[in-house]
């Protein structure tokens, strides 16, 4: 059984993948026009979802699984050439390391307005001020996932109450509280940082919207690293530019990259980062367990025996 490597971003070490998972012919493509010289037979695609092109999922009639190694799907299942019996898994929950450590560095920066400190450091200026904690404060977590979870324990941890929003779930550890998707104002009411960590589907299109941004306190923040359409950015640069809350720490963008015209760029409450939250220097290494997991479950059940199947147009 052929199994595609698409090497677009990818340095997933084939020697290791047959040693833990072998009776495939596993095969790396190191550019598209390469993959679709290599499709033809394939029944597995392994890659970032996002660098697939739709030609080589045109090229590849005998194709039946593809292994995302990004969280997110959206992209991939928005190309046309990509048939509706072609399953797709996800790499879910292994970005939680990383995204959480982006989510402090983003309140921290934020709390603590580095961009300041550091402007006075340009300018060689001592100022010498109390320090705010995140200590006691409160976070509301939008999306109640693995990375969700995650995130959580390191907040309690840091002496933070935590709040979760979630279309289902109603518990969860380190949560002292999950609230259903329509009190999503509630919860953004309640909270100093509302980080927002919800896949995106047509159900969570702008779910953080004008009314959301409007229930929240002048003095809290928002946190997007998620993707950038869960947040109406228009409603957001507007709420931002007439301090309607502190500041929002941002790695996804309804666009990306970012346009130079985006109003998000001049705004002094604004931290951007450029779409890094998932990946890490160890990204394949954290990846590689769950891709041979589900390769060895596909030879011995099938799709039956797949973890973190993708629902098409919402999240799994």
């Amino acid at each position: 059984m052929k199994v595609l490597v698409f090497g677009e971003g990818v340095d997933l070490s084939l020697p290791a993948l047959s040693a833990a998972a072998p009776g495939y012919d596993y095969v790396l493509a190191g550019s598209p026009d390469h993959a679709v010289r290599e499709a033809a037979e394939a029944e597995i695609i392994i890659g970032l979802a996002h660098a697939i092109p739709g030609r080589v999922l045109a090229a590849a009639p005998r194709l039946r699984w593809i292994q995302a190694l990004t969280a997110g799907t959206d992209q991939l299942e928005a190309l046309p050439e990509l048939r509706p019996e072609v399953l797709v898994t996800a790499m879910r929950g292994i970005q939680g390391p990383q995204m959480a450590e982006l989510a402090f560095m983003l309140m921290l920066s934020l709390l603590r307005d580095l961009r300041g400190t550091l402007a006075k450091q340009e300018a060689r200026i001592w100022d010498r001020r109390p320090q705010k904690l995140l200590h006691g404060r409160t976070v509301t977590i939008l999306g109640v996932g693995a990375i969700a979870g995650h995130l959580a324990e390191r907040c309690r941890l840091f002496g933070m109450t935590v709040l979760g929003v979630s279309a289902s779930r109603r518990e969860a550890p380190h949560f002292e509280a999950i609230l259903p998707r329509d009190q999503l104002a509630e919860a953004a009411r309640r909270a100093d940082f509302l980080i927002v960590l919800a896949p995106y589907s047509r159900a969570t299109h702008h779910l953080v919207d004008a009314g959301v941004l409007a229930a929240m306190r002048r003095d809290a923040y928002l946190i997007n690293i998620a993707r950038g359409a869960v947040v109406d950015e228009g409603a957001l640069a507007t709420c931002l530019a007439e301090g309607r809350i502190a500041g929002a720490g941002l790695d996804v963008f309804e666009a990306e990259p970012l346009p130079r015209e985006s109003p998000l760029w001049a705004l002094p409450n604004v931290i951007i980062t450029p779409h890094i939250g998932g990946v890490s220097d160890i990204y394949m290494q954290q990846a590689l367990p769950a891709v041979v997991e589900n390769l060895i479950a596909w030879q011995a059940h099938g799709p039956a025996g797949l973890r973190n199947l993708v629902r098409r147009g919402g999240a799994a």
